[in-house]
């Protein structure tokens, strides 16, 4: 069949196809069956995959100011939370949606992380089935759609997308951009105001969510070509398998008018790129072009093309954190620019018969673009991540090339039907094992460390788990590691000092604490590390002077205003005291060790009422806290109420029998 076919052609084709299904037995319902047991395939697969990740946990990265250590998220969705997501530039970004998201999950699950994930991986799902839908709508192919979407849902590259609990950003919003695709498909077959400002709606809730959607509209104008076919310029003919799917040429209008009626979407995506960029210089996220050149961002840029099509096609060594390197191979990066050449013209010249080479090239180049690094935001020379949208692109070059390829060979069904059931099976394998590495921060940074040469941050991060464990020379060996990759990095020298306070050699942690702020003075962490260590050492003023600095590079830092309290409290500073224990309720009220620490103090000043009022508090939300139970006991003792100190005794007897044995001896005095 020609593929440059007259208008009058056209419609008598399509005319000729609609009488056969007519006439065929079943021939619809066929088609919708098959339909919903392709959507059911991707459904069972994809969950077969994932399911896993119910039981992973949070991360230390990136988690905590999403979820874990954000307070506004913890308190779920209130007035108070929707106007802090819509005005906060929290995280380097302006994503309102997806901190909503974040709110509603900490409202239904709490801290429990199986909850945020199984989020994740529905907002997957779902994404999986609009794109196999939206593709099967507008080329009429069931079995390309379906494969297009099984590699969407499968393949390890988009493991960080899903198995994250903090890139909620990426699935939420690649959810609205194909919701976008769907009522874009239905405004060109039929335009009119109410569909196009649903384009309009879904489009902006996208970039709400995360503003990697500014290249959206650049796509469907790439759509509108192919396969869509509404360019007025040569006539783009798809077969279509059967009816009920988008008919190329329906409405075909001029590319002048076509750009024109992408403009409120650009404008769209020209507000959330500046909204971005501002909120990406706030956070300090943006790198300056004395750290990574221009030239340097141009051939990681060349580089990261190819290493994600390599990715692609062979997906091993994927890792949470690509360091960037300190010198590009001159032969790399020319030969990747001459590939990247070779392929565009290659792509060029087949549009008018192979259309989807263009089209799906086009997109994998150009939804790339806000993330391949010529902006700089982080220190990462690519991510898996961000290929969760932009590989759709080669998909549909695969699941249309190599059929087309094979063009009319006699074995071409059979021999395509094996060749995708071992290439989905392979790929349920690899994401299968990919997605196990997500566990928890352990074997994800032990991962990263062995799979990347010199991963200073994996080296880091890894260091910072075991710390967590316990295993405390295990953490300081990695954490030296990482030193000696990048000397000049702050955090292995505080994750150190962790280490070495806790093996009891406090002087050789304040010289790694030291280090650490001289590398980086606005270190909040090693600040208040520092003033811990010197608060135990008895120079509380000292103590004071580091908190202080801490609470100023972040001002909403829990354990600094708690720990400012109690070196407040030893230098007899008791109200300055009582207003920082007061900042730590303001940032967490239900802060165990802020209230025993008012309790203390109000005990101290002989205001035992509210003393006692404080302590219930804290053992409210922490009833093992031995601690408190017996400043408790002893300030019932020092009102003359010896049966309520008798009854702290008998549960501290249980929670902790040496605080008790304290407590005895007082009451028995």
């Amino acid at each position: 069949m020609s593929k440059h076919k007259s208008k009058r052609n056209i419609s008598a084709q399509r005319a000729k196809d609609k009488g056969k299904l007519v006439q065929g037995k079943g021939g619809p319902f066929r088609r919708s069956a098959l339909q919903l047991l392709m959507a059911l395939f991707l459904v069972v697969v994809t969950l077969a995959v994932f399911w896993q990740v119910r039981n992973h946990e949070f991360l230390n990265y990136d988690d905590g100011a999403y979820v874990t250590e954000n307070r506004q998220v913890q308190s779920g969705l209130t007035l108070r939370g929707v106007v802090w997501a819509f005005t906060t530039m929290n995280a380097a970004n302006w994503h309102p949606f997806t901190w909503l998201s974040h709110m509603l999950d900490c409202q239904l699950y709490g801290l429990n992380p199986a909850g945020h994930h199984l989020t994740n991986l529905v907002f997957h799902i779902v994404s999986t089935l609009l794109l196999f839908f939206v593709l099967q709508w507008m080329t009429g192919r069931v079995w390309m759609s379906g494969f297009v979407a099984a590699l969407f849902a499968l393949h390890p590259l988009h493991v960080e997308s899903v198995a994250w609990a903090a890139e909620r950003k990426d699935v939420l919003s690649t959810f609205f951009w194909m919701l976008t695709m769907w009522m874009y498909a239905r405004y060109a077959e039929k335009p009119g105001l109410k569909r196009y400002l649903a384009v309009c709606l879904c489009f902006a809730l996208g970039l709400l969510s995360k503003p990697m959607l500014v290249t959206l509209p650049f796509v469907l104008l790439l759509l509108d070509y192919w396969p869509l076919g509404r360019f007025q310029f040569g006539e783009v003919v798809v077969h279509h398998e059967a009816e009920g799917s988008m008919k190329p040429g329906d409405r075909r209008t001029s590319a002048l008018r076509l750009i024109g009626e992408k403009v409120p979407l650009l404008l769209l995506s020209a507000l959330s790129s500046m909204v971005t960029v501002v909120a990406q210089q706030r956070g300090g996220a943006v790198v300056s072009v004395e750290s990574y050149s221009i030239g340097s961002r141009i051939a990681n840029a060349l580089l990261s093309y190819i290493t994600y099509i390599e990715k692609m096609l062979w997906p091993s060594h994927l890792a949470i954190f690509y360091p960037y390197l300190d010198t590009f191979p001159t032969w790399k990066v020319v030969g990747s620019g001459l590939l990247l050449t070779c392929l565009s013209v290659l792509a060029i010249f087949s549009v008018r018969r192979r259309p989807y080479l263009l089209v799906g090239w086009l997109w994998y180049l150009g939804t790339l673009v806000p993330v391949i690094g010529l902006v700089q935001v982080g220190s990462q020379a690519m991510a898996d991540r961000y290929t969760y949208v932009p590989l759709i692109g080669l998909f549909i070059i695969v699941a249309e090339g190599v059929p087309d390829l094979l063009g009319r060979w006699r074995h071409r069904r059979g021999v395509l039907s094996i060749v995708a059931g071992l290439l989905i099976s392979t790929l349920m394998i690899l994401t299968t094992f990919q997605a196990r590495h997500w566990q928890n921060d352990v074997t994800l940074f032990k991962h990263a460390a062995e799979v990347i040469a010199d991963n200073h941050l994996g080296q880091s991060n890894l260091g910072a788990a075991l710390y967590r464990q316990g295993k405390y020379q295990e953490a300081i060996v990695h954490s030296k590691e990482a030193l000696r990759i990048k000397p000049d990095s702050a955090e292995p020298h505080n994750n150190i000092g962790l280490s070495l306070a806790r093996l009891g050699r406090h002087q050789e942690a304040i010289v790694h604490w030291e280090e650490a702020l001289r590398i980086k003075p606005d270190f909040a962490d090693a600040h208040d590390n520092l003033g811990t260590a010197l608060l135990n050492m008895g120079k509380y003023q000292e103590a004071v002077k580091h908190y202080r600095e801490a609470l100023r590079s972040k001002p909403d830092f829990l354990n600094a205003h708690n720990n400012l309290g109690g070196a407040l409290r030893n230098l007899g500073r008791h109200e300055e005291a009582i207003a920082q224990f007061n900042e730590a309720l303001k940032i967490k009220p239900d802060c165990a060790e802020a209230h025993g620490n008012l309790g203390n103090i109000y005990a101290e000043l002989g205001r035992p009422k509210e003393a006692i009022t404080q302590f219930n508090e804290a053992l409210r939300i922490k009833s093992d806290f031995a601690e408190v139970r017996l400043s408790l006991g002893l300030v019932y003792l020092r009102v003359g109420n010896r049966d309520s100190a008798m009854k702290e005794y008998e549960i501290l007897k249980k929670v902790n029998p040496d605080l008790a044995s304290v407590l005895h001896s007082e009451i028995y005095r």
